[in-house]
């Protein structure tokens, strides 16, 4: 199977990228990318699964079961957070962009339905994690901790140009209590340009010995999505020059619905240096309350 799915790999009707669980070879995680023109509009039924549906670019009204959530969004996922609606399974979704946009529904099967439910951009923690080549900022807008979900898991990641963020590698591919959760991931990408050049960055999974012996070492740039079934992800290098985001899904069997991660014996004593080393001073690029459209 390709767990590297290049810009355009993925499209599908109205999507410009379409992952289910079918079409990725497991059980639970998926994620569409849909672009609106102004005055767009898209219907669909959410049937199995929750969704979060947050703006990458523009502005628009979620209308969840006759419920509006009208969403400010942003001029892009480099200028600011975003506001986000949550819609459950077995609902019906109406998306209207009156001057269009793109957007990102994550979602997750499950088994329990939620109410539906508008999350302000104010709400949305922004984390920075790891220090110095290592810095990136978490948008935690969908995390387990922050946000009510019945399975779905959600973060954006951005990583300053030059910096390595999903490092030291990490795997969350089998369930031992209390220590690691068994979460299938999407990894979608997207870069800064500089003068007409687009960004690009590397992505690695290696081979954890568990599940499928996921191997990928991918150049991806806009639009390009990684699927990680399993093994060890990381790390997610940014070129110089180029900021790069990724929009993590994350979904599995657990029913307690945490992010625990492993990570790599061979280079876990990275994280034992991040204490006397500065963030990078280029973080944050802005906070919950600097969103710009």
């Amino acid at each position: 199977m390709t767990h590297h799915l290049s810009a355009g790999k993925a499209r599908s009707g109205p999507y410009s990228v379409l992952v289910t669980p079918e079409s990725a070879g497991w059980g639970y995680s998926g994620l569409r990318v849909l672009p609106l023109e102004p005055g767009g509009s898209h219907a669909f039924g959410t049937g199995d699964s929750e969704w979060i549906v947050l703006p990458l670019a523009g502005s628009c009204t979620v209308t969840v079961d006759g419920t509006a959530f009208r969403l400010t969004g942003r001029d892009d996922v480099f200028s600011g957070v975003s506001d986000f609606a949550y819609a459950p399974r077995d609902a019906r979704v109406t998306v209207d962009s009156p001057g269009g946009g793109r957007f990102a529904l994550t979602g997750a099967r499950c088994g329990r339905r939620l109410p539906a439910r508008y999350g302000p951009a104010s709400s949305v923690p922004v984390e920075l994690r790891g220090t110095g080549d290592c810095s990136r900022q978490v948008n935690n807008f969908g995390a387990a901790d922050v946000f009510e979900c019945a399975n779905l898991i959600a973060v954006e990641v951005i990583t300053p140009g030059g910096n390595w963020s999903s490092f030291p590698p990490h795997k969350h591919d089998e369930h031992r209590p209390g220590e690691e959760s068994e979460l299938e991931e999407i990894y979608y990408f997207e870069f800064t340009g500089h003068d007409g050049t687009p960004g690009l960055g590397y992505q690695r999974v290696s081979p954890s010995g568990r599940g499928r012996g996921t191997d990928v070492l991918a150049e991806v740039r806009d639009g390009d999505v990684v699927l990680v079934p399993d093994g060890w992800h990381g790390p997610s290098m940014a070129v110089p020059g180029h900021h790069m985001y990724y929009l993590n899904v994350m979904a599995g069997p657990g029913d307690d619905r945490a992010w625990l991660i492993r990570d790599h014996p061979d280079h876990a004593w990275v994280r034992d240096t991040w204490p006397d080393r500065p963030a990078d001073p280029r973080l944050p690029l802005y906070t919950a309350a600097e969103r710009s459209v």
